[in-house]
Protein backbone atom coordinates (compact mmCIF):
# COMPACT_ATOMS: atom_id res chain seq x y z
CA UNK A 1 0.00 0.00 0.00
CA UNK A 2 1.21 3.51 -0.84
CA UNK A 3 -0.01 6.77 0.61
CA UNK A 4 0.56 10.06 -1.21
CA UNK A 5 -0.01 13.48 0.31
CA UNK A 6 0.27 16.68 -1.74
CA UNK A 7 1.00 20.10 -0.30
CA UNK A 8 2.08 23.53 -1.45
CA UNK A 9 -0.98 24.69 -3.33
CA UNK A 10 -2.48 28.12 -2.87
CA UNK A 11 -3.59 31.37 -4.44
CA UNK A 12 -1.05 33.34 -6.44
CA UNK A 13 -1.07 36.07 -9.03
CA UNK A 14 -0.20 35.36 -12.63
CA UNK A 15 3.53 35.33 -13.25
CA UNK A 16 4.38 34.09 -9.78
CA UNK A 17 5.59 30.68 -8.65
CA UNK A 18 4.55 27.79 -6.45
CA UNK A 19 6.27 24.58 -5.44
CA UNK A 20 4.14 21.52 -4.91
CA UNK A 21 5.33 18.56 -2.86
CA UNK A 22 4.14 14.98 -2.79
CA UNK A 23 5.16 12.94 0.23
CA UNK A 24 5.02 9.18 -0.18
CA UNK A 25 4.83 6.53 2.50
CA UNK A 26 4.02 2.86 2.86
CA UNK A 27 6.45 1.51 0.30
CA UNK A 28 10.04 2.11 -0.67
CA UNK A 29 9.78 5.28 -2.72
CA UNK A 30 12.46 4.44 -5.21
CA UNK A 31 11.30 0.90 -5.97
CA UNK A 32 11.20 1.51 -9.72
CA UNK A 33 8.06 3.60 -9.29
CA UNK A 34 7.26 6.27 -11.81
CA UNK A 35 5.77 9.38 -10.24
CA UNK A 36 3.54 11.86 -11.96
CA UNK A 37 1.56 15.05 -11.60
CA UNK A 38 -1.90 15.46 -13.07
CA UNK A 39 -4.41 18.26 -12.78
CA UNK A 40 -8.12 18.76 -13.14
CA UNK A 41 -9.81 22.09 -13.65
CA UNK A 42 -13.53 22.62 -12.96
CA UNK A 43 -15.64 21.16 -15.74
CA UNK A 44 -12.64 19.63 -17.47
CA UNK A 45 -11.13 16.19 -17.64
CA UNK A 46 -8.05 15.26 -15.70
CA UNK A 47 -4.88 15.91 -17.70
CA UNK A 48 -1.27 14.86 -17.51
CA UNK A 49 1.22 17.50 -16.38
CA UNK A 50 4.59 15.80 -15.88
CA UNK A 51 6.21 12.56 -14.78
CA UNK A 52 9.56 11.27 -13.64
CA UNK A 53 11.08 7.81 -13.56
CA UNK A 54 12.37 6.08 -10.43
CA UNK A 55 15.84 7.65 -10.38
CA UNK A 56 14.92 11.01 -11.84
CA UNK A 57 16.80 10.36 -15.04
CA UNK A 58 13.79 10.57 -17.32
CA UNK A 59 11.13 13.25 -17.28
CA UNK A 60 8.22 14.15 -19.54
CA UNK A 61 6.12 17.29 -19.63
CA UNK A 62 2.86 18.29 -21.21
CA UNK A 63 3.43 20.88 -23.91
CA UNK A 64 1.54 23.54 -22.00
CA UNK A 65 4.02 23.46 -19.08
CA UNK A 66 7.31 22.99 -20.91
CA UNK A 67 9.77 25.65 -19.92
CA UNK A 68 7.68 26.74 -16.93
CA UNK A 69 7.34 23.66 -14.68
CA UNK A 70 10.05 21.35 -13.40
CA UNK A 71 9.47 17.95 -11.84
CA UNK A 72 11.98 16.39 -9.48
CA UNK A 73 12.20 13.80 -6.74
CA UNK A 74 14.28 13.13 -3.67
CA UNK A 75 14.22 9.41 -2.95
CA UNK A 76 16.02 9.90 0.36
CA UNK A 77 13.09 12.03 1.52
CA UNK A 78 10.39 10.00 -0.26
CA UNK A 79 9.19 13.20 -1.85
CA UNK A 80 8.43 14.46 -5.34
CA UNK A 81 8.22 18.11 -6.31
CA UNK A 82 6.71 20.29 -9.00
CA UNK A 83 8.25 23.72 -9.33
CA UNK A 84 5.79 25.91 -11.17
CA UNK A 85 7.04 29.22 -12.52
CA UNK A 86 5.35 31.92 -14.55
CA UNK A 87 1.93 30.65 -13.56
CA UNK A 88 -1.06 31.55 -15.70
CA UNK A 89 -4.77 31.71 -14.87
CA UNK A 90 -5.31 28.63 -17.03
CA UNK A 91 -3.08 26.67 -14.66
CA UNK A 92 -5.83 26.91 -12.04
CA UNK A 93 -6.79 23.36 -11.08
CA UNK A 94 -6.56 20.70 -8.43
CA UNK A 95 -3.15 19.09 -8.78
CA UNK A 96 -2.76 15.41 -7.99
CA UNK A 97 0.34 13.32 -7.57
CA UNK A 98 0.24 9.68 -8.53
CA UNK A 99 2.52 6.69 -8.78
CA UNK A 100 2.80 3.78 -11.17
CA UNK A 101 4.51 1.15 -9.06
CA UNK A 102 5.14 -1.02 -12.11
CA UNK A 103 7.70 1.52 -13.26
CA UNK A 104 6.12 2.18 -16.63
CA UNK A 105 6.72 5.68 -17.89
CA UNK A 106 3.35 6.74 -19.21
CA UNK A 107 1.20 9.83 -19.43
CA UNK A 108 -2.00 7.80 -19.09
CA UNK A 109 -3.62 8.38 -15.74
CA UNK A 110 -5.29 4.97 -15.78
CA UNK A 111 -1.87 3.34 -15.50
CA UNK A 112 -1.17 4.98 -12.15
CA UNK A 113 -2.32 2.83 -9.27
CA UNK A 114 -2.02 5.20 -6.29
CA UNK A 115 -3.22 8.79 -6.05
CA UNK A 116 -3.08 11.61 -3.55
CA UNK A 117 -6.05 13.67 -2.47
CA UNK A 118 -5.02 16.73 -4.48
CA UNK A 119 -4.01 20.30 -3.70
CA UNK A 120 -5.75 23.38 -5.10
CA UNK A 121 -3.78 25.86 -7.19
CA UNK A 122 -5.51 29.10 -8.07
CA UNK A 123 -3.87 31.70 -10.28
CA UNK A 124 -5.45 35.13 -10.45
CA UNK A 125 -5.03 37.47 -13.38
Amino acid sequence: QVQLVESGGGLVQAGNSLRLSCAASGRTFSSYATMGWFRQAPGKEREFVANINWNGGITYYADFVKGRFTISRDNAKNTMYLQMNNLRPEDTAVYYCATDTSGQITTRGNNYNYWGQGTQVTVSS
